[in-house]
């Protein structure tokens, strides 16, 4: 009894200890510098037009009578604005485009180090537009911009999937969602005012696009690569193995990258994948659906409809005009703090609870936003009720639908798939992205407060299909995800990677023989054969 209660105590001990040795330094690092030069940038340019707009079409009136002698017609003015606001979508569909060869031939570090080179070029385009008098430059900078946006929302979480050991690849995957959130939060209190929010300092607004990206080029080098790409798509297993070693914080790493041989035999191929095969690849069909659905719903589901309503429901609820912009801060507030707590808890609550129970939330709180819109006028209170609609539809977005869909398409795919993936989900986001900003004003001014409805079947048939379809992830290796998916798919798994690429592929004898051997020679010799 005492050797087995000795037992127990060694087992909950090492349990402790390894749980400990999950969160390294160096992967808090790599996390927070990949993400503040990433998807802070992303969510920084989504609220950072907002608060100069009057601004901005003032400058843009001037430089059109400086031109051609007489003011620009409220017509034309309202498209170049459009324009400026909604070509950033773009610019992110181009970056999601281009991103699978970038990140197969830099790797993924290099790839978000590279990528600065579009921030601070979008930079220097946007914040001295005002002083040589174009505002061609201010919209060719938000184009640049969105290409910056396009590669790192894809980059960084395939970056941040291939770093992150997978007791905490969720928590670290929603640092993703929370720095967007930031980002977000950032752009409006800058945005104020006493601040930035001013005739003559709006450039200044852009101008700061530049120091996430130096924060980023000088920390990051110092980090490694991700060992799985070092390993599985260099085939560099002494890098590979100093790269797991930094990022666990532990010398022996034979576990981990016989963790990644496994999937490697089964996969039995690391050539790049094309989204054309990805999309003929049979065991992949059901991934590739909820990706494309789950990336459908994040941009559709009508968040951007709540920041178009914000100012007019803070209003009708009695708040002083130049208050406004104070209290919207709370949204802003909200939002981090709903991405943190998703951050915090995912790990033990799971994706499937936060993903499902966000949009199912969204979707209640739509439905009684849309009857306190309607009837507010005719009693005093609602107009608060509403206020907590938006605070709640917000907060219901990030525990679950604001970032879990990155993590979803880093985990349902593998190592030559995934490149693919992120151009696939990528592509969706931006296109509903751009969709919505097209749209929506169509939708607002034929359904008024009805619009909400629409979103509301948007999260209602989202949360419906994740129901049934998603699985847990939790805790789940790449190649344990991939087997859930293929009972769906009805497909061996086995079999369904024999068939890929005969022609190019190697035997999983040789491929595993040369990989022995590779690691062998690295050092890393414990359990691997």
């Amino acid at each position: 009894m005492e050797n087995k209660e000795q037992s127990n105590g060694e087992k909950k001990e090492k349990i402790v200890v390894k749980k400990k040795m999950n969160w390294s330094g160096s992967l808090i690092v790599a996390s927070l510098t990949g993400a503040f030069g990433s998807s802070f940038l992303y969510g920084y340019n989504l609220s950072v037009v907002n608060a100069p707009a009057v601004y901005i079409k003032k400058f843009y009136n001037e430089t059109w009578e400086r031109r051609y002698g007489f003011s620009v017609d409220q017509s034309t003015l309202t498209l170049l604005w459009s324009i400026t606001v909604s070509i950033f979508a773009i610019g992110g569909l181009v970056g999601a485009i281009i991103v699978t060869p970038i990140v197969k031939f830099f790797g993924r570090k290099c790839t978000l180090l590279l990528n600065n080179v579009f921030a601070v070029a979008a930079a220097l385009l946007m914040s001295l537009s005002l002083l040589v008098g174009s505002f061609e430059m201010l919209i060719l900078g938000r184009v640049v911009m969105g290409v910056d946006a396009g590669i790192s929302l894809s980059a960084l979480p395939m970056y941040l999937s291939e770093i992150s050991p997978k007791e905490i690849r969720g928590s670290l995957g929603q640092v993703t969602a929370i720095f967007i959130c930031i980002g977000v939060f950032t752009g409006q209190v800058l945005g104020l005012p006493q601040i930035f929010g001013q005739e003559s300092r709006w450039p200044y607004l852009f101008g700061a696009i530049i120091v996430p990206s130096l924060v980023q080029v000088v920390i990051l080098p110092f980090l490694p690569e991700s060992p799985r790409y070092l390993l599985l798509e260099k085939h560099n297993t002494s890098k590979a193995e100093k790269a797991f070693q930094t990022f666990l914080g532990k010398a022996d790493v034979s576990q981990e990258i016989e963790e990644v041989l496994a999937e490697s035999r089964v996969q039995r191929n690391t050539k790049l994948v094309s989204i054309l095969q990805l999309l003929r690849t049979r065991s992949a069909r059901w991934q590739i659906a909820t990706v494309v659905i789950t990336m459908g719903c994040y941009q559709l589901c009508g968040l951007n409809a709540i920041w178009y309503y914000t100012n007019n429901i803070f209003s009708g609820a009695g708040i002083n005009h130049e208050t406004i912009p104070y209290v919207t801060l709370s949204t802003g507030a909200v939002e981090t703090l709903a991405a943190v707590f998703s951050g915090l808890v995912i790990e033990r609550l799971g994706r499937r609870p936060l993903l499902i129970g966000g949009f199912g939330l969204m979707t209640v709180f739509f439905a009684v936003l849309t009857i306190s819109l309607t009837l507010q006028k005719s009693v005093d209170w609602l107009p608060y009720l509403s206020i907590f609609c938006i605070l709640a539809i917000i907060a219901s977005f990030c525990i679950g639908p604001g970032g879990i869909p990155f993590v979803l398409t880093g985990e349902f795919f593998q190592q030559s798939q995934r490149p693919s993936a992120f151009m696939i989900a990528g592509t969706v986001n931006w296109l509903s992205n751009f969709t919505v900003g097209l749209l929506f004003p169509f939708i607002q001014s034929g359904l008024q407060t009805y619009c909400f409805l629409v979103f509301a079947a948007i999260c209602f048939t989202g949360a419906t299909y994740l129901f049934f379809v998603l699985p847990e992830t939790k805790n789940k290796t790449f190649h344990e995800i991939s087997q859930e998916f293929a009972k769906r798919n009805k497909v061996s798994l086995e079999m369904q990677e024999m068939n890929h690429y005969p022609g190019e592929r190697k035997s999983s004898a040789e491929q595993e023989s040369n990989f022995t051997s590779s690691v062998d020679n690295g050092g890393t010799k414990k359990g691997i054969v």
